[in-house]
């Protein structure tokens, strides 16, 4: 069954240096969706460890859960961000919301 519209949830404005947490869910979709985040359209890795650009970043991904969090905000991280929900039967994108830093 294709994913339906997941559900995301993106804090409007979180103060630099603050801990943030964006939230993606949806429960249609069988066998269960996994769950990957882009900022401007751009995809952020999972895996941040292994990402020589993404060394320093400050957030940490959970494509089973759809969470996405940063520890410490700062200015870059300001954005529109949106999730997909994705399955062997196909993937549904969430709206883009604006996060501001």
């Amino acid at each position: 069954v294709k994913p339906m519209t997941p559900r995301c949830t993106v804090p409007k404005a979180v103060p630099v240096g603050k801990r943030a947490s964006l939230h993606c869910h949806e429960n249609e979709g069988y066998p269960k969706s996994t769950y990957s985040w882009y900022r401007n359209s751009e995809p952020l890795s999972p895996d941040t460890k292994s990402n020589a650009k993404l060394q320093n970043s400050s957030y940490t991904m959970n494509p089973t859960t759809g969470t996405l969090v940063f520890h410490a905000v700062h200015k870059g991280d300001t954005g529109r961000y949106s999730c997909i929900a994705t399955n062997d039967a196909g993937f549904a994108k969430c709206e883009e919301q604006e996060m501001e830093v």
